[in-house]
C-alpha cells in the first residue's frame, strides 16, 4: 500500500516520556516545597497514574478529571496537605517545558519529506503543543491533534474521524498510524480501519488480539516505501 499520511503518537513514540515526567514532576514538587518529592513519591505516582490513564482509555474518566485525580489519590495515600488541582495545573505547565526526543527520531523524520505528517495524542493540548514548539520537530507536522480538543481519545474511532476531517483524508487505506501503545494507538488504528505500526523498542511480547500491521524496535528500522513499512 502506498501511504499518503503518517500519523504519529507523541509520548514514548517520538518523545521520551519517562525523562519528561521526571523533570516536570520533580520541578513541580520543588515548587510546592518538596525538593525530594520526586524520589519519595514517583513510584507511587506512576502506579496510580497507570491505572488512571487506563481508566481514560476505557472511558471511565475524562482528561480533565485525570489531571486532578491522579494527584488527589497520591496525596491522600501519603497524607500530603497539597491542593491536587493547583499541583495538577503546574505539572501540565512544567510538562510543556520538557522536550526529550527518543534516539533516532530526528533522522527518521528527516527522511519523510514525501509524506504528510501529523500527531495524534491523548495528552493535554497546551503541553503537547509547547513541547513540540520547544523541540527540533517544531516545523515538522502538518497538524498536532490532541484528544482534549476533540472530545474523544484513542482508541475511539471518533478521534481518527476528527483527524481525517481536519486533514481532508477521504481514503483511510492511505493512512498509517505509528505508536507505542497496543491499547491506544494500535487498537485505535484498527478501530479506524487503517494500517498500524507498533513501535516496540523494549521488545514486549504481544499476547493480545491487538495485532499491528507492522512492528519495529528502533527508528533505524522504520522505512516507508511505496509499498510497505519494513521491520528489519
Amino acid at each position: 500500500m502506498s501511504y499518503e499520511l503518517l500519523v504519529f503518537d507523541l509520548d514514548d513514540t517520538l518523545f521520551d516520556f519517562a525523562e519528561t515526567e521526571k523533570h516536570a514532576l520533580g520541578n513541580t514538587f520543588t515548587s510546592f516545597g518538596l525538593p525530594n518529592g520526586l524520589a519519595a513519591y514517583r513510584d507511587s505516582y506512576r502506579a496510580i497514574s497507570s491505572v488512571i490513564w487506563d481508566d481514560l482509555e476505557q472511558g471511565r474518566i475524562t482528561l480533565e478529571e485525570l489531571k486532578v485525580e491522579r494527584f488527589r489519590q497520591l496525596f491522600a495515600q501519603h497524607e500530603l496537605p497539597i491542593d491536587a488541582s493547583r499541583f495538577g495545573e503546574l505539572y501540565i505547565e512544567n510538562l510543556g517545558r520538557e522536550s526529550h526526543l527518543i534516539d533516532g527520531v530526528e533522522e527518521m523524520l528527516s527522511g519523510l519529506a514525501d509524506y504528510r505528517l501529523a500527531i495524534l495524542t491523548n495528552g493535554f493540548t497546551r503541553a503537547q503543543h509547547a513541547r513540540i514548539a520547544g523541540s527540533p520537530l517544531r516545523d515538522t507536522f502538518e497538524a498536532i491533534i490532541a484528544s482534549e480538543e476533540t472530545g474523544f481519545k484513542k482508541p475511539q474511532p471518533e478521534i481518527f474521524d476528527y483527524a481525517f476531517k481536519q486533514l481532508g483524508i477521504t481514503d483511510p487505506s492511505r493512512v498509517l498510524m505509528i505508536g507505542d501503545s497496543l491499547t491506544s494507538d494500535i487498537q485505535g488504528g484498527m478501530n479506524a480501519g487503517i494500517d498500524t505500526c507498533w513501535f516496540n523498542p523494549h521488545r514486549h511480547p504481544n499476547n493480545t488480539a491487538v495485532q499491528p500491521t507492522f512492528e519495529i524496535h528502533s527508528w533505524a528500522e522504520f522505512r516507508v516505501g511505496r509499498q510497505a513499512v519494513n521491520s528489519n
